[in-house]
């Protein structure tokens, strides 16, 4: 019996599904599951005033489950979130200034340039893979880039397709590579920064253990896409997107444009526009609303520069922001689960249980499972600031009490924190970034659980090091 053509088979869930479902398991947990609140208070960090959890103050609430219409209710209040609707604001807009930067002509001469250079010289192909994942690598780890990933989408996917490759690449380039960063940081202040600040230990401190734990997860990470890339130069049918629209090495019309004057302007601005980008938030503190002006200020610029008119900016801006309503879409859904599971005052009841399974145990042991822990939470609050703030005053003087280095206890947070944002469909950064590339959820799990063995898998050898070291 042979398989169905490609275009016969059964459809992937679609993203918005997937969410749908998590989202209706999310209203059920607050009939099934007790209602229950720590007690928390502001505490000041080198990162700013944080909420924190008051450890052993757990207890139980009146319960309080969503009703069957709050399935209907909930996506609002995930649109209207503030955090949500900072993000959703910034995609909408940054996905509007990047098409008036892509109408000057600007990226796509400069595309070719990168696509003749990589096919006369086979050579330097084999290094963009390397190179721009760990400049992203890099921002993860400095200055915790997370949201600004979806800045890049809109040329390494292009890039990906135009070098042979596929979309897969094109975000495995800025998301896995931020990503590590992010996971292993020795410098990220909103995560080992209020983590470390909220255990009372030394802020960075620690730092030339962790260097050598971001070195490696980046190092893993980039072997993996450079083999990947490698099988689908082979074989285009290698692609897990093969068969599906814009999956292969389309030039997806890309041709020869000349790089005039206007458009290496165009181009330099885009690069001081990084730099400062880069500059505000590790300086000023800037973030997703200063971000976001900063990229809409670029896009002003680029139209100046670029010579292509004000109605031609305009128009290219709202088809820009029209690309990305998927995504957006997408990032307030799943915004909309945690504020099921707040309303049902359950977050505590499962971060209590969680903590309390791993108490009693050896310490070498119980370090791991506070990873899992950790990583389970990251479910329900995908937010690495947030996660730090709700888990750190409980895991620390759980730590104690086993005789796990507190350094331990934050290297599992920020692990577990970190891993798990390339696999959970309640992040709207990982959903909106799939939905941007085309990309299907279970497609992508598909494609990244080997990868993911490999980073947890190593994530636990420098866990148990950890224990032992500090």
């Amino acid at each position: 019996m042979t398989d169905k053509p490609t275009t016969q088979r059964r459809k992937a869930p679609d993203a918005l599904l997937i969410i749908a479902a998590v989202l209706a398991f999310a209203v059920a947990c607050t009939w099934l599951v007790p209602s229950g609140a720590f007690e928390r208070v502001e505490v000041q960090t080198e990162a700013g005033t944080r909420t924190a959890v008051v450890p052993g103050t757990y207890h139980p609430v009146d319960a309080t489950p969503v009703p069957w219409w709050g399935f209907f209710t909930a996506p609002v209040k995930g649109f209207t979130d503030h955090q949500a609707a900072m993000i959703i604001a910034f995609v909408l807009l940054i996905g509007g200034a990047f098409a008036v930067l892509n109408a000057t002509g600007a990226i796509d001469a400069a595309l070719y340039r990168v696509l003749r250079s990589a096919r006369e010289h086979p050579g330097r192909k084999r290094l963009v893979i390397p190179l721009l994942m760990l400049a992203f690598s890099i921002g993860g780890n400095t200055f915790g880039m997370a949201e600004e990933v979806l800045v890049f989408l809109m040329i390494t996917i292009p890039l990906a397709r135009s070098l042979g490759w596929d979309a897969v690449v094109g975000i495995a380039i800025p998301f896995l590579g931020s990503g590590v960063g992010f996971a292993g940081a020795a410098f990220n202040p909103f995560t080992v920064g209020i983590a470390q600040g909220l255990s009372e230990i030394p802020l960075f401190s620690g730092w030339e253990f962790r260097m050598v734990m971001w070195a490696v997860l980046t190092l893993i990470a980039i072997v993996f896409v450079m083999r990947y890339a490698a099988r689908i130069e082979r074989d285009p049918s290698a692609s897990i997107l093969h068969g599906r629209a814009n999956a292969g090495a389309d030039l997806g019309g890309l041709g020869e444009r000349p790089l005039t004057v206007r458009r290496v302007a165009v181009l330099l601005l885009f690069a001081l526009t990084i730099v400062a980008l880069i500059v505000g938030v590790n300086r000023y503190d800037w973030y997703i609303e200063e971000i976001a002006g900063l990229f809409i200020g670029m896009g002003v610029l680029a139209a100046i520069i670029g010579g292509i008119g004000a109605e031609k900016a305009a128009k290219s801006f709202v088809a820009g922001a029209r690309d990305m309503v998927g995504a957006a879409i997408l990032i307030g859904l799943s915004r909309s689960v945690l504020i099921v599971m707040q309303e049902g005052q359950v977050v505590d009841t499962v971060l209590h249980a969680l903590s309390s399974a791993i108490s009693g145990l050896p310490a070498s042991v119980s370090a791991q499972l506070m990873f899992f822990v950790q990583f389970a939470i990251n479910f329900f609050v995908p937010s690495g600031s947030g996660q730090a703030a709700l888990t750190m005053p409980v895991m620390t003087p759980l730590a104690d009490l086993l005789h796990i280095p507190r350094q331990s206890a934050v290297i599992a947070f920020q692990l577990g924190d970190g891993l798990c944002n390339f696999i959970i469909p309640t992040s709207g950064v990982t959903m909106g970034i799939l939905e941007i590339a085309g990309i299907p959820f279970n497609l992508w799990l598909k494609w990244i659980w080997k990868l993911m063995l490999l980073l947890v898998a190593a994530g636990m050898v420098f866990l148990g090091a950890s224990v032992m070291m500090f």
